[in-house]
C-alpha cells in the first residue's frame, strides 16, 4: 500500500473515531458571500425586488485528492420581493461532497421568508425566517477498518464491522436580520437554532452547532454627482459556529475585505487572517452578473491543497412596477 493511500486511509479513520463520544460538524463555506445572499442570511430574501435565481459552485482543496475535491459543493437558490406579504419568498438548495470520493454527502432544501420594514426615509429593516429540509449520508463501501488489514498485504480482509445507519435526515430552523440605508448595511443571522442531531453510530452524540454571522459594509462612490460610474466597497465579516453557542471549542472565522466597481467590471480581496487571500473578479449587468474567486492559503497548509476555486452566476429578471415603497439593498453582489 502507497503511503499516499496510508495517510489518505488514516485521515478518514481518525476523522470516524474523532466522533465515538461527541461529534460536531460544520457548515460548508463560501467565500463570495454576496453572491449566495439566501446561504449568508435569510433576511436578505427579495432584497433586489425583482426575482434573482442565483448559482454556485465551490471546490476546496483539490490537491489533496488529486483533483478530485475533498470539499466539493454546489448551491442554487431563487427569491424575490411579493409586494402582498410585505416581503421576500426564497427557495434554496445545497449539495456538499466531503472526503475523498465524496464519502460524507450533506443536502439541503430550504424555505424563506423575509419581511421588510420601511424605518423611514433613510432606514429599512428586513428580518427573516428559514426552515429546513436536510439529510446526510455517508458511503460506509468505501470506508476501511482495523481489521481489514494484512501485515503484508495491506487492506485484504473484508470487515466485520456493520453500519448502523447510511443516513440521517431532520428538519432545521434559521433567522437573520439586516439594517440598511443607501450606503450603509449591517445584519447578523443566526443558523441551526435547534441544533439539529446528526448521529450514525450508536453510542455517539453529533449535532450541528449554532452559527452566527454579523456582516457590514459600506458602498462609497467614487464620484458623488454621479454615483453610477463606479464606487468602492469596504466590508467586515465574522462567523462563529460552536464556542458559546455548543460544547465545541471556538471555532471563529474573521473577515476583511473590499469591492471596487467599475462600469460592469467588479474586482475584489478578501483577507481572512492567518488562513488566506481571496482575490475575485467578476461581471455585473442588468441581467447577468458572474463572478470568479480563489483561496490563495497563506496558513501551514500552504498551497499545496491547491486552494479553492469558486464561480458564482446570477440571473436578473424584469418585474412589474412596485407599488408600493420599497429600498433595494446596495450591500455588494459578490
Amino acid at each position: 500500500m502507497s503511503n499516499r493511500l496510508l495517510i489518505r486511509v488514516t485521515l478518514v479513520w481518525c476523522g470516524l473515531m474523532s466522533a465515538v463520544e461527541y461529534g460536531y460538524s460544520q457548515d460548508p463555506l463560501y467565500s463570495q458571500f454576496y453572491s449566495n445572499p439566501l446561504y449568508l442570511n435569510p433576511a436578505l430574501a427579495g432584497v433586489e425586488r425583482c426575482p434573482r435565481f442565483v448559482m454556485n459552485y465551490r471546490n476546496q482543496w483539490p490537491g489533496i485528492s488529486d483533483g478530485g475535491g475533498n470539499y466539493v459543493t454546489y448551491s442554487a437558490s431563487y427569491d424575490q420581493h411579493v409586494d402582498a406579504i410585505s416581503g421576500g419568498l426564497g427557495f434554496a438548495l445545497m449539495h456538499d461532497r466531503e472526503g475523498v470520493s465524496g464519502i460524507f454527502k450533506t443536502t439541503r432544501a430550504s424555505a424563506i421568508y423575509s419581511y421588510n420594514l420601511a424605518v423611514n426615509r433613510k432606514l429599512s429593516l428586513r428580518f427573516g425566517g428559514e426552515a429546513t429540509y436536510f439529510n446526510k449520508a455517508i458511503d460506509w463501501d468505501q470506508l476501511t477498518f482495523g481489521d481489514m488489514i494484512d501485515e503484508r498485504y495491506g487492506f485484504i480482509y473484508p470487515t466485520q464491522e456493520t453500519p448502523i445507519r447510511t443516513s440521517v435526515q431532520g428538519v432545521d430552523f434559521s433567522a437573520g436580520a439586516i439594517a440598511y440605508t443607501k450606503n450603509f448595511y449591517g445584519g447578523v443571522a443566526v443558523h441551526h437554532l435547534t441544533e439539529p442531531q446528526e448521529t450514525f453510530l450508536t453510542g455517539t452524540d453529533t449535532y450541528l452547532p449554532r452559527k452566527l454571522t454579523a456582516h457590514a459594509g459600506w458602498v462609497i462612490p467614487i464620484n458623488k454627482r454621479y454615483p453610477d460610474e463606479g464606487a468602492i466597497s469596504p466590508n467586515i465579516m465574522f462567523q462563529q459556529q460552536g464556542g458559546e453557542f455548543s460544547q465545541d471549542p471556538n471555532a471563529q472565522q474573521l473577515y476583511l475585505g473590499m469591492y471596487a466597481y467599475k462600469g460592469p467590471l467588479v474586482a475584489g480581496l478578501w483577507y481572512r487572517p492567518g488562513d488566506a487571500f481571496v482575490p475575485m473578479i467578476g461581471i455585473h449587468t442588468d441581467y447577468v452578473r458572474f463572478g470568479y474567486s480563489y483561496d490563495i492559503t497563506v496558513s501551514k497548509l500552504t498551497n499545496r491543497s491547491g486552494g479553492s476555486h469558486e464561480i458564482s452566476l446570477a440571473l436578473l429578471f424584469d418585474c412589474k412596477p412596485q407599488r408600493t415603497r420599497f429600498r433595494p439593498i446596495a450591500c455588494p453582489k459578490f
